[in-house]
């Protein structure tokens, strides 16, 4: 299994640097996230880190590994001036919300600007998702609804509950969107389901450092019945035209 989970070229689309403390108390640094992604034969990660400044550095300073997706607070007064700045001086490629941690709806008003400066900068929204009250499928999906020309990932595509796992599938099938990430997501089978009922170009494999292990989330998606042109879809593909990479 082992072999074959490193046969695999690979985009991470969701990792982290940094230390993160309070209940999960993990940390990784770019050089060390660098090293995994070699092991695994990961040819780049799309990064974020809050407050935005750990991850603009490492895209800095590693460009040809990182990709920046700027995580900002839409109720910070300078939200839409921290993601203009790092797309424009700094080739950041997507944008990064995370309702749970910051205590707003995907669908607040407040995110209303920051869902038109992607829809300007052409660039998806990346949007955590599968915890109450904040991050749940239904919120983001009437985001989508508002801005059918924006592309939004749901992070986690509705993450360890199964029915809102359910529901990240039954949005995306809804709106075509929204797309699926599958870090920290434990039902192998969805990957499958989403593959073949969202979209083939809509579902990508995130591994969400340093709150999992590579092994883990790769073979999530290797035990999942694809074939192995369709990982590769899962793997590399799908996160590539995304991106634009």
């Amino acid at each position: 299994m082992l072999e074959k989970i490193k046969q695999f070229k690979k985009i991470d689309a969701h990792s982290h640097v940094g230390h993160f403390g309070g209940w999960s108390n993990v940390s990784i640094t770019p050089e060390e996230l660098i090293r995994q992604m070699d092991e695994y034969n990961v040819e780049k990660a799309v990064i974020c880190t809050f407050p935005i400044e750990e991850s603009i550095a490492a895209v800095d300073q590693y460009p040809d590994r990182f990709i920046g997706a700027a995580w900002v607070n839409p109720m910070e007064k300078d939200a839409v001036s921290q993601i203009r700045s790092a797309v424009e001086d700094h080739g950041f490629k997507a944008v990064k919300l995370h309702p749970l941690s910051q205590s707003y709806l995907p669908n607040d008003e407040c995110v209303f600007p920051i869902a038109q400066l992607a829809r300007d900068l052409d660039i998806p929204l990346m949007i955590h998702t599968g915890h109450p009250p904040f991050s749940l499928p239904w919120s983001v999906a009437q985001l989508a609804e508002r801005y059918p020309d924006v592309k939004m990932v749901m992070i986690h595509m509705g993450h360890g509950n199964g029915m809102y796992v359910q529901a990240a599938i039954d949005m995306a099938k809804k709106y075509s969107n929204l797309y699926l990430e599958t870090s920290g997501m434990p039902m192998h089978t969805k990957i499958k389901e989403a593959y073949e009922q969202v979209g083939s170009d809509r579902i990508m494999w995130g591994l969400d450092a340093p709150f999992h292990h590579p092994t883990v989330e790769m073979q999530k998606a290797i035990v999942s019945g694809l074939s192995d042109k369709q990982l590769e879809d899962v793997f590399y593909n799908n996160v590539k035209k995304l991106l634009k990479l």
